[in-house]
């Protein structure tokens, strides 16, 4: 039998399904910005990313809060994954980024110089990128003892507290810390077009500098808090006027080494601390990089050999070699040296703020002054109404047995309490405590003893009313308090302090090896170093679509680069951070490497060699200036230079003087012009506008610059100038041509 055909589905679509039916929206940006990007951003700043003035982020606060209310501050530790769980009623990012957050705070980590999580197990190590902590399952934490000084006044009123994500549960807005931990724990965070990075401080030192600071406003905080401390030790290279801007501006680096050793046995040295913002991987991968470039000759392996006992990587040497060359050459080349970038971005009433040290202590005082007045606030409330029961249980001492007949002839409970107070001249509060008094409490030695507390709390009273307002006293409490903190938790400094003046540098000449490179440079700008081996086996060079050669010459490794640009400035650049490359390739884009401004494009390159040379600079209206190379050279390293040449008009080209050579200046017009730079007076300023050379007839520029035997010119009569300025002489045909464009 033939069988019988299903029956057809009809598809249908629905309207309200996204995907099945095409359409396209159009929004306004300024409307998606304001819907969509600001809440995100703001959400980010606000509610997760930057840290507050009691230096913890929210979830860092969120984490320890549940820790505190699950009693593990005087408790036995827990299991890490009850924790994480218990979190997640405040945290809804989950189980994930609650434990990494935990492993962060937690002393086996060491990521901080104070940690707040008593931690056992395997927590992995700040220093290492492969060593991963162990899942919550396996790991115990508890509090460290120190957060006694984050929740020791959390419940008399000194910080607000907020609803939860869902709305079932209080949070605090802020901890209470009795000390200033926004300085004391590094804290890093990436925001939406911001970010924050604190790097920590010694705990004792932060305490004494704060307490001198309360005392002294004027006081010099570089006197009690020399520099950053860091939980992985190393040296910090010490530049007083450095720290001083930082502590200043909340902005600048930090330069930090690492600590090593060396074993002449052995022929070993022994790394045993290494710098907060690297990893021994990272140093590994950079030394055997290296040892394979030949850059490091000198070692002969390197291997990790971290154990319990602590970080250890050891380096073998080979025969003869020296080690404090070996270990300048690691400072230099490798993240054994390394600077700590600083960014005190805090957020102050939900406002994000870069401050520095003097600001931020400011504020966490004045946050702190509020955290007391409030305690005290709350202390005080306590007291009256403890005091105003007292007074009314010594209204009835002197005739107890009429409140105990008040009471039994009282017919109905409710009438009780208006009884008392008609009888005693009590008020309801009043009455209902003497009401509540148990029976074997009626007597006259027991109101004696509570009514004898008056006294004494109306001299706390009276005390506390005068430590409201006193601005005085308060400061003078949180300056005991942290005194005691000091004593309880002493902190020895793990970071050591070396003078960068002291410190030996090895000439860079020794560090970079040196060998001849050929540079080139395209009109769009980008730029390649090929040695000669390379040039010789590779091809044709390559350059993108509508892009060409613009300069092209030799020079030696450890040279420099002068590049100039067309706003006013120029860039210097070491031919050794350069990588060496083919000609198969595009090469780098210099606007890029260099951090051009925006829109801001190469001219051309000149090799300084010495600086004892002279260049000459020829701009479009005809002039130009004989400058002296000595006056781009700087002391400093500076990479940047502006008002490098006079901006009265456009840059045509910079040909370097090393030869006596006539050059020649070829003008839109079709004239051309040929002079001896003899000519042209010498100049001491960059900015010079130069002398008039070439007489251009209106509208006319010069186009290009070139010096002569580079041209296509053999009558170099015909165009020479007897006198300047003059207009030269119009190009013959067979003095013209593509080949004439200049490679500037």
């Amino acid at each position: 039998m033939p069988r019988k055909k299903a029956p057809e589905i009809k598809k249908t679509v629905d309207p309200n399904v996204v995907g099945l039916k095409a359409e396209v929206i159009s929004q306004p940006i300024t409307e998606t910005l304001e819907q969509n990007y600001m809440p995100y951003a703001m959400s980010v700043i606000v509610s997760r990313a930057i840290p507050e003035i009691d230096g913890f982020k929210p979830s860092h606060r969120k984490l320890l809060y549940t820790m505190y209310k699950m009693n593990l501050l005087t408790g036995g530790r827990t299991k890490s994954a009850n924790i994480v769980g218990q979190t997640m009623r405040l945290n809804p990012h989950g189980d994930a980024a609650i434990y990494e957050t935990m492993v962060r705070l937690s002393k086996g980590y060491g990521a901080l110089l104070t940690p707040f999580v008593d931690s056992k197990g395997n927590f992995g190590k700040v220093f290492s990128r492969d060593m991963s902590y162990a899942a919550s399952r396996y790991t115990e934490a508890k509090l460290a003892p120190i957060c006694a000084e984050l929740f020791g006044d959390i419940d008399s009123d000194t910080v607000d507290f907020v609803d939860n994500y869902d709305g079932s549960m209080k949070e605090p807005a802020l901890l209470p810390t009795r000390f200033p931990n926004v300085l004391v724990s590094a804290n890093l965070g990436i925001a939406v077009g911001m970010a924050s990075q604190i790097c920590g401080f010694n705990l004792e030192e932060v305490c004494r500098t704060t307490i001198a600071y309360l005392e002294d406003p004027n006081h010099d905080l570089l006197s009690t808090l020399p520099a950053p401390d860091f939980p992985t030790g190393g040296e910090i290279l010490y530049d007083r006027d450095e720290m001083a801007q930082i502590y200043r501006t909340g902005r600048g680096s930090v330069k930090v080494r690492a600590r090593w050793r060396h074993l002449p046995k052995e022929n070993i040295i022994e790394i045993y601390e290494i710098p907060y913002s690297t990893t021994v991987e990272a140093v590994i991968d950079k030394v055997a990089e290296l040892v394979k470039a030949g850059k490091l000759r000198e070692v002969a392996d390197m291997r990790d050999e971290t154990d319990l006992s602590g970080l250890k990587l050891a380096i073998d040497l080979k025969r003869g070699a020296d080690p404090e060359q070996v270990m300048q050459k690691l400072f230099r080349l490798t993240p054994l040296c390394d600077s700590f970038a600083c960014n005190f971005n805090i957020l102050i009433a939900g406002n994000p703020r870069v401050m520095g040290v003097g600001e931020i202590l400011d504020k966490w005082i004045a946050w702190r002054m509020e955290c007391i007045r409030r305690r005290v606030f709350f202390d005080l409330q306590k007291k009256r109404a403890k005091l105003h029961l007292l007074q009314g249980l010594g209204k009835i001492l002197l005739d107890i047995d009429r409140a105990i007949a008040i009471i039994r002839n009282t017919e109905r409970e409710a009438d009780v309490v208006p009884n008392l107070m008609a009888g005693f001249d009590l008020d309801e509060v009043q009455a209902n405590f003497v009401a509540e008094i148990k029976l074997r409490n009626i007597n006259r030695e027991y109101i004696l003893k509570r009514t004898a507390e008056t006294d004494a709390l109306e001299k706390d009273i009276a005390d506390l009313e005068a430590t409201l307002e006193s601005k005085r006293r308060i400061r003078g409490i949180i300056i005991r308090e942290l005194k005691e903190i000091i004593r309880k938790y002493p902190s020895p400094r793990r970071t050591g302090i070396v003078a960068a003046e002291s410190v030996a540098q090895m000439p860079d000449e020794d560090l970079v090896p040196d060998y001849p490179v050929q540079l080139f440079l395209s009109r769009e700008g980008y730029f390649k170093k090929i040695t000669p081996q390379s040039l010789r086996m590779s091809g044709e060079q390559k350059y993108k679509d509508g892009d060409a050669l613009s300069q092209s010459f030799g020079a030696t490794n450890r040279g420099e680069l002068l590049i100039f640009t067309d706003r006013q400035q120029v860039y210097k650049a070491k031919l050794c951070d350069f990588a060496d490359t083919k000609a198969s390739v595009l090469g780098v884009y210099l606007p890029t490497v260099l951090s051009m401004d925006a829109d801001e494009h190469v001219l051309c390159m000149v090799d300084p060699g010495d600086y004892r040379g002279e260049l000459l600079l020829v701009f479009e209206n005809g002039k130009v200036a004989r400058i002296p190379v000595s006056a781009y050279e700087t002391k400093t390293n500076r990479r940047r230079l502006t008002g490098a040449y006079s901006d009265k008009s456009p840059l045509v080209a910079v040909l370097p003087l090393y030869e006596d050579s006539e050059v020649v200046l070829f003008a839109s017009d079709g004239r051309a012009l040929l002079f001896p730079p003899e000519a042209v007076s010498l100049k001491a300023s960059r900015t010079t506008q130069g002398v008039a050379v070439m007489a251009l007839k209106k509208k006319a520029v010069v186009t290009q610059a070139q010096f002569a035997p580079d041209t296509l010119i053999r009558n170099h009569a015909r165009y020479r100038a007897r006198s300047l300025p003059a207009a030269g002489a119009l190009l013959r045909e067979d003095d013209r041509g593509e080949e004439q464009m200049s490679l500037i």
